[in-house]
């Protein structure tokens, strides 16, 4: 209990990490740097995703399992992104703007983190919990800190003060502890879930990976830097998977 506990906290609170910059940021940050950091999330969430969850969830049950866990998961990122606002971003050489609908954004933020603190909290369900969890919570936490800082750059690009723009990001990442632990129970003392789950957590990070960072990481014509950079955050979590 304690390491699902301590595992979804350090995951939602790195919401909270990637928005501290904020505080001392004058203006805004390049979107080199950004589309390079997107990228490096995308390469840590894809080798998790291939060499953990899915093998994790095969090991734990069937192949129509798996297909069927990962397609849940791939469904429900699909329904909350036809239905809620995602946060867009225009791209252009000055820096990031944003759309000015502040409030319907940071709820569309909340929202997504829903499927994420799932997808740490089953990990931790699972047989080889340990390992998985820690994992999973280290990949999604990875994810949640330049989502963290984009939340903060768009809430002081509305002209929100840097100290209340880090608190609203990082109470964004907050429902992931709530849904962390949801997963966890759900999955313990259901157990027949626990493939379902870690294929879902496959699937919603699968369709991340490939819908929202890898496209982001490409708008301003980083392709190259980029790409260099999924490929060290894959090599980097697999070197995680192996020590």
């Amino acid at each position: 209990m304690s390491e699902i506990l301590i595992g979804s906290i350090l995951s939602a609170l790195s919401t909270g990490v990637g928005a501290l910059p904020i505080l001392f940021l004058k203006n805004t940050i390049s979107h080199r740097f950004r589309d390079t950091l997107l990228a490096f999330t995308a390469g840590i969430m894809m080798a998790a995703s291939i060499m953990s969850l899915i093998p994790e969830s095969l090991a734990n049950g069937s192949y129509i399992q798996l297909v069927i866990g990962i397609f849940l998961g791939v469904l429900t990122l699909t329904l909350l992104e036809k239905n809620i606002p995602h946060m867009d971003l225009d791209h252009n050489k000055s820096g990031i703007e944003f759309d000015e609908k502040a409030l319907l954004i940071v709820t569309a933020i909340t929202l997504h983190n829903i499927p994420e603190g799932l997808s740490v909290g089953v990990s931790y369900a699972s047989d080889s919990a340990s390992e998985t969890g820690n994992l999973i919570a280290f990949a999604i936490g990875l994810q949640n800190a330049p989502e963290g800082l984009l939340v903060a750059l768009f809430l002081f690009n509305q002209k929100i003060s840097k100290l209340k723009a880090f608190i609203i990001a990082t109470l964004t990442g907050s429902i992931e502890i709530v849904t962390s632990l949801l997963g966890y129970y759900l999955t313990s003392y259901i157990t027949f879930l626990v493939p379902y789950g870690l294929a879902f957590a496959a699937g919603a990070m699968l369709f991340i990976i490939y819908k929202e960072l890898i496209p982001e990481s490409h708008g301003d014509g980083n392709e190259q830097s980029s790409t260099y950079s999924f490929i060290i955050g894959l090599l980097f979590m697999i070197l995680l998977l192996e020590i």
